[in-house]
C-alpha cells in the first residue's frame, strides 16, 4: 500500500491554471490589484494590459485587453472604487503616463478601449519633455476629493499634480516640482521610485507636531537615496488675490543603502502613533525604517480632537481667505513670485530651512533583511501594514511579521515552481 501524505504542489493543476492563463504572450512587468480585491490588472513587456475580473465561484475572467503602451509596461494602479467609472493608471518604458476610464456599458473585450479599432484610447495622458519617467504613484482625498499625482523623472525631478475634479479626468494642473536627487550620468544604471503615503491623515504624532491634517506625504528613491518629503500650505497673492498651494519640504533623508534602491513602500496603518517605510536595495537587503515626529509636552496642546486637528486652520475655504495683506503678514511667502523662487532655488532642490509648517522628522532602522541574499527588486505591505513581503533575483516571495519587540522577522514564503511537460 503506497504512503499517504500531502498532495504535490505540481500535482495541483488549478493552481497551475491561475498562473498560466494570464494570456500575455511576453513577460509580465507589473500587476495591480483594486480596493476590493476582486479585479486585477497586468502589464507586459509587450506593452499590453489585461483586466481580469473575480466571479462569484472564485474563478478570474478576462475583461479587457488592450495595447496600452508602444513598450514595458513599468507600472500599474487602481485608483480607489468610490471614484466613477474604474480608472486604471499605466506608465510606459517610452516615458507615457496614461489613465484609462472603464465604460461600464460596453461589452466585455472593450470596457477601456472603446472608440478605437487597436489600442486604447487614454482619458489623460502625459509625458516630460527633458526626461521620461521612470514612476509614478497616485492618491485621492475621501474628503476633499481631490486626486493627486507624482511622477518621477530619470533626471530625478518630481512633479505634483493635482485634480480638484474627479468628474473631469483631464484636468490635473502641477502644483510643485523639484528634483530628489543629481542627474545620473550618461550609460549609468538608474533607479527611481515615487509613493504617496496611503493613509487617510497623518498620524497622530505627526498630528501632535504640528503637520497639518491634509498633508501629503511622499516617500522618494533616487539611485541610493531615499528621501520623505511633506507638504505644506502657503499663502501666494496673485492678482491682488490670496490663495493657498502645498509646497513640499525635506522631512527626512534616509542613509545607510550600499547600491540602488529599486523599491519603496510605505505601509498602511499609522494609527500606531509613527509611520513605517520599506526599501529594496540590490546590496540585499529588505530594510524597514520607523518615522517619527518629535513633539514637545510643553507645548501647550494636548491630545484633544481639537489641538490635533487645529492645523485645519490653515487651509483656507473661498469664503474665508485672507486679504493680500493678512497672507503676507502670516506667510514667509508673499508674492507668487517669492513663492516661485522659493521652490525653484537650485535647480528645484528642497531641503530642510526650518520654515513655518515644516515639521522635523526622525528615523531610525528597525530591521536589515537578508533572506534573499541576492538583490532585492519589490517590497510592500498588506493594506493594514501588518504582513511586509519582499521578491528578489532568487524567485522567492517572502513574508514578514512584526515581533512584540517591533523588530520584522520571516513568517513565511512563497517559491515558484516550474514543471517540465513530456511530450508524448
Amino acid at each position: 500500500m503506497a504512503a499517504s501524505g500531502p498532495p504535490s504542489p505540481i500535482s495541483e493543476k488549478q493552481a497551475f491554471d491561475l498562473n498560466l492563463q494570464h494570456g500575455h504572450k511576453d513577460l509580465v512587468q507589473a500587476i495591480a490589484f483594486n480596493t476590493y480585491g476582486d479585479r486585477c490588472a497586468t502589464g507586459s513587456v509587450d506593452g499590453k494590459i489585461r483586466v481580469f475580473n473575480r466571479h462569484k465561484d472564485g474563478t478570474w475572467r478576462l475583461c479587457d485587453t488592450w495595447t496600452a503602451h508602444g513598450g514595458e509596461v513599468l507600472e500599474l494602479q487602481w485608483l480607489p472604487a468610490t471614484i466613477y467609472p474604474n480608472l486604471v493608471a499605466s506608465l510606459g518604458i517610452e516615458g507615457w503616463f496614461r489613465l484609462w476610464a472603464e465604460d461600464p456599458s460596453a461589452a466585455p473585450g472593450r470596457r477601456f478601449c472603446a472608440g478605437r479599432s487597436v489600442g486604447g484610447r487614454p482619458a489623460f495622458d502625459t509625458r516630460s519633455t527633458r526626461a521620461p519617467y521612470r514612476s509614478f504613484s497616485m492618491k485621492h482625498n475621501e474628503e476633499t476629493r481631490h486626486t493627486y499625482l507624482a511622477l518621477l523623472a530619470t533626471d530625478g525631478r518630481l512633479t505634483v499634480y493635482e485634480n480638484d475634479q474627479p468628474e473631469n479626468l483631464s484636468e490635473y494642473t502641477s502644483i510643485d516640482e523639484f528634483s530628489v536627487c543629481s542627474k545620473p550620468n550618461r550609460g549609468e544604471e538608474a533607479s527611481f521610485k515615487v509613493r504617496f503615503d496611503p493613509n487617510p491623515e497623518p498620524c497622530y504624532a505627526a498630528l501632535r507636531a504640528g503637520v497639518g491634517a491634509d498633508s501629503l506625504g511622499i516617500v522618494v528613491a533616487g539611485m541610493d537615496t531615499v528621501k520623505v518629503y511633506r507638504s505644506r500650505d502657503i499663502v501666494t497673492a496673485s492678482y491682488g488675490v490670496a490663495q493657498t498651494q502645498k509646497e513640499f519640504y525635506l522631512a527626512a533623508e534616509i542613509h545607510g543603502h550600499r547600491g540602488l534602491v529599486r523599491d519603496v513602500a510605505w505601509a498602511p496603518g499609522n494609527i500606531r502613533g509613527y509611520d513605517v517605510i520599506a526599501t529594496a536595495c540590490q546590496d540585499g537587503y529588505a530594510r524597514v525604517f520607523r518615522v517619527d515626529t518629535p513633539f514637545s509636552d510643553d507645548d501647550g496642546k494636548s491630545w484633544s480632537a481639537g489641538d490635533l486637528l487645529k492645523s485645519r486652520g490653515h487651509t483656507l475655504s473661498a469664503r474665508d481667505s485672507p486679504t493680500k495683506d493678512e497672507a503676507a503678514e502670516k506667510h514667509p511667502h508673499p508674492s507668487t513670485l517669492s513663492a516661485s523662487l522659493a521652490k525653484s532655488g537650485n535647480a528645484g532642490d528642497r531641503q530642510w530651512s526650518g520654515q513655518p509648517g515644516q515639521v522635523h522628522h526622525t528615523h531610525r532602522e528597525i530591521s536589515r533583511l537578508d533572506s534573499h541574499r541576492t538583490p532585492v527588486w519589490r517590497v510592500g505591505f498588506d493594506d493594514d501594514g501588518q504582513i511586509f513581503g519582499s521578491t528578489g533575483d532568487d524567485g522567492r516571495l517572502l513574508f514578514y511579521r512584526q515581533t512584540p519587540d517591533g523588530v520584522w522577522a520571516k513568517s513565511s514564503e512563497l517559491v515558484m515552481v516550474k514543471a517540465r511537460m513530456a511530450t508524448p
